[in-house]
């Protein structure tokens, strides 16, 4: 084919796509219309790894998966701007690295409420002033976020989604790197790339900032600062970015919740999250864990915190694989709860990340 027939074959199929397209949505809206009269959540997760998995499934190329997956994000994310005016509170500002998560999972059609603690998103989503929020709960290097772990002790909200997004720190500054006098830094972007900023700018003054957002603004105002940041500042506050991926851990990733009111039904690759308080007893940690043994469920993750109401009482929390609904995770749940002082679940959801 000549370029001319190329190109009059691909506006044949851009017309083919552009109505297809709305005619998906006309779809995607009667749900929608239909969820809203019943009283059921607009955002379905489990669905939502459905569809991305069958889109997937089907493709065969020479598209990536990776970018099959994010143009149907786009078209969903459209879809359901329509069907509601959806908020997505988050923690901000704006250009950070929750905020790049929360567009990853909800797209960019949207509507998003930075806020300025985690307390606040959890707040923003239980006064039905968002729809849903998106916290972060831990970094492969530095661990886990406490602050989000203490906020579940006394909210009613569901974790119905999670996150893993890859961690790519960046240098962004006016000057060459050998310039640079003043180094502004987040603490827990500090934390990850420690080894790379004492090998390359040795000299320069470290100033921990509240976000990466605000190393930015801070960098921006001198020509001998820079400030570690990910691509979304450097796009948003127009300041150039001079090295790339300085994380000391190539591997460096952070996994954020999504916060809702509801739980997705069981899609059958799940994970849940619960937390429980134990009596003050020899072997009554152990004793907490029988019943994951029992029931041969593989836990993936536990935490500890103080509880904050009362001296060296503790709340301990769990992930693992399967749905609450499951009869093996209610049996288990069950015993559970005879042998703790508290058992709270907070959420079961698609474990597809």
């Amino acid at each position: 084919m000549s370029l001319p027939e190329h190109r009059e074959a691909i506006d044949k199929l851009d017309r083919q796509i552009i109505k297809l397209l709305n005619e998906r949505t006309k779809h995607a809206c009667a749900i929608g219309e239909y969820k809203l009269q019943h009283g059921q959540e607009i955002y379905a997760p489990h669905r939502e790894q459905q569809v991305l998995k069958r889109i997937c499934s089907l493709n065969e190329g020479p598209i990536k998966d990776g970018a099959m997956r994010a143009i149907y994000r786009e078209i969903m994310s459209s879809s359901l701007s329509l069907e509601k005016t959806m908020t997505i509170a988050y923690l901000g500002p704006e250009a950070t690295f929750t905020h790049q998560a929360a567009i990853v999972r909800f797209g960019s059609s949207l509507h998003y409420s930075p806020q300025k603690t985690i307390a606040d998103v959890f707040s923003e989503v239980s006064k039905h002033r968002a729809d849903y929020g998106v916290v972060p709960i831990e970094n492969s290097t530095e661990g886990v976020v406490n602050h989000t772990l203490d906020m579940f002790v006394d909210s009613d909200l569901k974790v119905v989604s999670q996150i893993l997004l890859p961690i790519s720190h960046c240098l962004l500054s006016k000057a060459p790197r050998k310039q640079i006098k003043k180094l502004y830094v987040h603490p827990q972007t500090l934390a990850q790339c420690r080894t790379w900023i004492q090998k390359f700018l040795p000299e320069a003054e470290l100033i921990e900032t509240s976000s990466n957002a605000r190393s930015t603004q801070m960098a921006k105002r001198s020509r001998t600062s820079a400030a570690i940041a990910g691509h979304l500042c450097a796009e948003k506050y127009n300041l150039p970015i001079i090295e790339h991926d300085i994380q000391d851990n190539a591997a460096n990733a952070t996994r954020f919740l999504v916060l809702g009111r509801e739980c997705s039904p069981p899609t059958g690759k799940d994970r849940t999250s619960i937390m429980f308080s134990i009596a003050d007893k020899v072997g009554a940690l152990h004793d907490s864990l029988s019943p994951f043994r029992r029931y041969k469920i593989n836990m993936t993750k536990i935490e500890s915190r103080p509880s904050k109401r009362r001296a060296w009482h503790y709340f301990f929390f769990v992930d693992f694989d399967g749905h609450f609904e499951d009869k093996k995770i209610e049996k288990a749940i069950h015993l559970l709860e005879q042998q703790c002082a508290f058992v709270k679940i907070l959420g079961s959801y698609p474990n597809s990340d």
